[in-house]
């Protein structure tokens, strides 16, 4: 392997989470707490919010005609979510609003039910003619039992070693072929290994230009394409490889966004080119939403009609975002570093998360979102050292973590998967 051409560095970091995963409850406290808010959850009355959101929409829309449409983005059933569809539909009709086909509509209203940590969100978006849109909304506790963490462990993170160097590595990539090959990203290289009788062996190693020096805390992404081996992305450097091996690799200055998830084309945001972090621009954006609160990393979790993003925020906080709330988890105590992994174990799929270790290492712990709280569902994986690099593979079946160990000095580079049962 290249020896060091510099001094290794690491990204700044932000408090970690507390280990969550060592203080589960029993699971009798879990069958107390829903059978003590049994009552409340059969007895659901949403005619209140139903009420006030179909005053605020007629006010908006007046008595005519307006197509209606309800989404429903929260934990709510699909019952549920259904009987406040017809509990707004009744509420409207008695305030002189009918419903049409869009083409013979004077108004349009979207309602989405959303969620936040306390309280559901509604929120109607009305479209009439050439005016603006206009928005309105009303809030109603939850009214399910509190989130209870799970009493076990239920998955496994898998570490499986990929490659110990010297130099720093900002991201590996693993390329299944006729033969399998790994990519290794470094500061002044990139490093082509070949899988031989069981070992990797290095094949080729490609120079990185660029034409302005890196900052101090240097992160990097690469990203695996179907009409050509790689993408890198450097702050403020894009670099592409050819297309066939022997390979080259083309740098050049660039400020294009770095992809954020697996799926192509697909959720990208633009990096600070002489920092650390993302500045929290978009592109395209979730749906509406093209801004978040600059942040480190970002993990997306897919849902039945849409896709909840989690952004670790410079200013220590997480935002989940689903494409029209941006809701702040406060009392998450999560590191900078967060990315998610499709293993079909649970909800099939979770988020990883770095949090202190007992000793001078740090430990990676798998978290659930099942409704905007998310639960610890596996032990902590222990690192001997910091870890600089946490990044979702292409194919979002495992994560890539990089951790620096504190004995030798040497930076170590995993693969993490997640493995169902105990």
């Amino acid at each position: 392997m290249p020896s060091a051409r510099h001094n290794a560095v690491y990204n700044s970091r932000i408090p970690h989470m507390r280990a969550w995963s060592s203080r589960f409850p029993r699971a009798a406290c879990l069958c107390v707490l829903m059978l003590a808010h049994l009552p409340a959850i059969l007895a659901s009355d949403w005619r209140a919010p139903e009420e006030q959101l179909a005053r605020k929409v007629a006010a908006a829309t007046g008595p005519g005609a307006v197509t209606l449409e309800v989404v429903n983005r929260s934990s709510l059933s699909r019952p549920d979510a259904e009987t406040i569809r017809r509990g707004l539909s009744a509420q409207l009709a008695a305030l002189g609003v009918h419903f049409v086909n869009a083409d013979q509509a004077a108004a349009t209203v979207q309602i989405t039910l959303s969620e936040n940590l306390q309280s559901y969100l509604w929120v109607a978006e009305i479209h009439q003619g050439n005016n603006e849109t206009s928005l309105v909304m009303v809030t109603t506790p939850r009214l399910g039992p509190p989130v209870v963490e799970s009493s076990t462990a239920a998955f496994t993170i898998q570490k499986t070693p990929l490659s110990t160097d010297e130099n720093r590595i900002l991201d590996v990539a693993l390329l299944n072929g006729a033969a399998q090959h790994m990519i290794l990203l470094e500061p002044e290289s990139v490093v082509i290994l070949k899988l031989q009788d069981g070992h990797w062996q290095q094949e080729q190693s490609l120079p990185l230009s660029h034409s302005h020096p890196w900052p101090r805390d240097l992160r990097g992404r690469l990203a695996l394409r179907k009409d050509h081996w790689f993408d890198a992305y450097l702050p403020g450097t894009f670099c592409r490889s050819s297309a066939t091996a022997p390979l080259s690799l083309n740098c050049y200055d660039s400020d294009d966004p770095w992809p954020l998830g697996a799926d192509q084309p697909g959720l990208s945001a633009f990096f600070a080119p002489t920092r650390n972090f993302f500045t929290g621009a978009l592109s395209p954006g979730i749906e509406k939403q093209t801004t978040v609160k600059a942040f480190y990393s970002a993990a997306m979790l897919p849902r039945e009609k849409y896709k909840l993003w989690i952004f670790s925020a410079v200013d220590g906080q997480v935002h989940l975002l689903d494409g029209v709330t941006d809701q702040t988890a406060a009392k998450l105590i999560w590191g900078s570093d967060i990315a998610s992994v499709r293993s079909g174990c649970g909800l099939g799929w979770q988020v990883l998360v770095i949090g202190n270790g007992d000793g001078n290492g740090e430990t990676v712990t798998a978290f659930e979102i099942a409704d905007r709280e998310p639960v610890a569902v596996s032990q902590p994986a222990d690192f001997n050292g910091v870890i600089t690099a946490l990044w979702t593979e292409s194919d979002s079946t495992g994560v890539i973590a990089v951790s620096r160990n504190s004995e030798t000095g040497r930076y170590e580079a995993y693969r993490l998967s997640i493995a169902c049962g105990h």
